[in-house]
């Protein structure tokens, strides 16, 4: 077999070892990735504190999360543009500068409206990092070694939802709510520095224009939808009005979108790529998975606090044996997958996941904390095998031209399942305590100062407790229904290497080189 250039191809088992440049590459990004990533976690402890710093309602505190949301997804569909006209580098540095201005500007906001408009700025910095950063990488490593970049990249993607509680819980009790935000700004400032150095200028960028119509049917599409998604835990229900009207506007807006994509002749994404059915199985999967894990995700700290009266800090540490458990299995998942497929090893790690998640089904008010973490353990040791072979089933068949958008295309998707996950659970199990008022009482004395209503026995009886757990335990059996869904399109991921794509002739780059 020859390449375009006339050279011989290497035959024989793929290099999967990841080079000084590819490590080098990975650190940069991993850098970007922990303090955004982070940010939305230790952001969703200071609730309470917001409410009470700037004398707000819970409405009010939370919109300092949705609107750093909907940052996210407005900015990023404009990745894939921005990447090709200006080159990547010059996108994540400045990515990295609106992110670290954005967290000084809210370390001294002197009101909740400020803050929320801060947070805006931090998002429109956030929302690029990832997609860019998964850019860099996938090429840096090329086709061969995407597995093994992803497992890197995965590590902070998973140990921001449990290191997010711990660091925001010290940082409020130990320090103020200020210092939530100010701790980005050292790692903002060494990952400038560091990527600077590291990261290559791009060769001759394609000054492409962007895509107008696309941008203002798909940016405020996928706000509005996710604004309208979110909305519903507030509202704890889906038809409310508030609810509705975002979400139906944005989602006409998305299917606009995808109409004028599948017609132009350059897209803001290059929805396309779907033809490619490996990409497509992948996609599907990962919405599945995306929507069931980390829907559940939110009910672990909640039982923890709401249920067992644990403190933020203690939920995080509880939490920790998950992460625990993708460590050890994320990287040698993702050597193997670049060497044998993604399909075993993603329906091994949905087994192991059922499994960590059965135990959830049976919880009460007292179940021991052993049997809790060594089930989080096993949960975790199935994530580590299933979600970044997932995306690198996706990535691996991209050429290089085509990573941008499949990066692009992947962050927007994930963003948007993971935010269906979290809002569907949580108006199940507001739902679910509306029905059964012991357990909403429950979890008040747990988790509010306020006193418990007149007639109310104080302390509560055992019982109450009791209802609570059970509330959780129900709450579970959805979301392992949901996990159980994911084993269908799973099966379909391929079980043997993925073929690289073939090497592309780039005019304005030059050849591809191949590992």
């Amino acid at each position: 077999m020859t390449s375009s250039t006339g050279g011989h191809l290497h035959e024989g088992p793929p290099d999967t070892k990841l080079d000084k440049n590819v490590l080098l590459v990975a650190g940069v990004v991993v850098l970007g990735a922990i303090m955004s990533i982070l940010d939305v976690t230790v952001v969703g402890v200071a609730q309470n504190t917001f409410q009470q710093e700037f004398n707000t309602d819970a409405a009010g505190a939370a919109w300092t999360a949705t609107g750093y949301t909907l940052a996210l997804a407005a900015v990023i569909p404009l990745a894939s543009w921005a990447a090709s006209r200006f080159g990547t580098k010059k996108v994540y540095l400045t990515s990295l500068v609106l992110f670290t201005l954005g967290s000084i500007l809210c370390a001294f906001a002197p009101s909740i409206g400020m803050l929320v408009a801060f947070r805006v700025v931090q998002g429109l910095g956030g929302g690029l990092l990832m997609p860019i950063g998964m850019m860099m990488l996938t090429k840096a490593a090329g086709p061969e070694r995407v597995g093994s970049v992803m497992a890197v990249l995965g590590i902070p993607m998973l140990l921001g939802p449990i290191s997010g509680p711990i660091l925001g819980g010290v940082l409020i009790e130990q320090l103020s709510w200020h210092w939530i935000f100010l701790i980005n700004v050292p790692i903002g400032i060494i990952a400038f520095v560091f990527a600077w150095i590291v990261l290559r200028d791009d060769a001759e960028t394609k000054r492409s224009s962007i895509d107008f119509v696309g941008l203002l049917l798909l940016s405020p599409g996928l706000a509005l939808f996710l604004f309208g998604i979110s909305s519903s835990a507030e509202h704890r229900t889906f038809v409310s009005g508030s609810v509705l009207i975002p979400t139906i506007i944005g989602a006409l807006l998305i299917v606009a979108f995808i109409v004028h994509a599948l017609r132009a002749k350059k897209p803001l994404l290059d929805l396309r790529l779907f033809k490619n059915r490996t990409l497509s199985i992948a996609v599907i999967t990962m919405v599945l998975f995306m929507i069931a894990f980390f829907g559940a995700a939110l009910l672990f700290p909640q039982y923890f606090i709401g249920v067992r009266g644990e403190s933020t800090l203690t939920a995080g540490l509880l939490l920790a044996p998950q992460g625990l458990g993708a460590m050890l299995t994320m990287p040698i998942a993702g050597k193997l997958t670049d060497r044998m497929g993604p399909g075993k090893f993603v329906l091994a790690g949905i087994v192991l996941i059922l499994l960590g998640m059965a135990a959830f089904t049976m919880l009460g008010s007292d179940t021991s904390y052993w049997l809790i973490c060594g089930s989080l353990f096993v949960q975790g040791l199935g994530m580590g095998m299933t979600m970044m072979p997932i995306m690198s089933a996706a990535l691996a068949t991209l050429s290089n031209a085509q990573v941008p958008d499949g990066s692009t295309l992947m962050n927007a998707i994930q963003q948007t399942a993971t935010s269906i996950g979290t809002a569907v659970i949580s108006v199940i199990l507001a739902s679910s305590l509306a029905g059964k008022p012991e357990a909403g009482l429950a979890i008040m004395a747990n988790t509010s100062d306020k006193p418990l209503p007149p007639g109310v026995p104080n302390p509560l009886p055992e019982s109450f407790f009791d209802t609570a757990a059970d509330v959780f335990s129900n709450t579970f059996v959805i979301s392992v229904v949901l996990i159980c869904l994911t084993v269908i399109p799973a099966f379909f991921l391929p079980r043997k290497k993925i073929a690289s794509p073939l090497v592309e002739e780039d005019m304005d780059r030059g050849p591809i080189m191949m590992h």
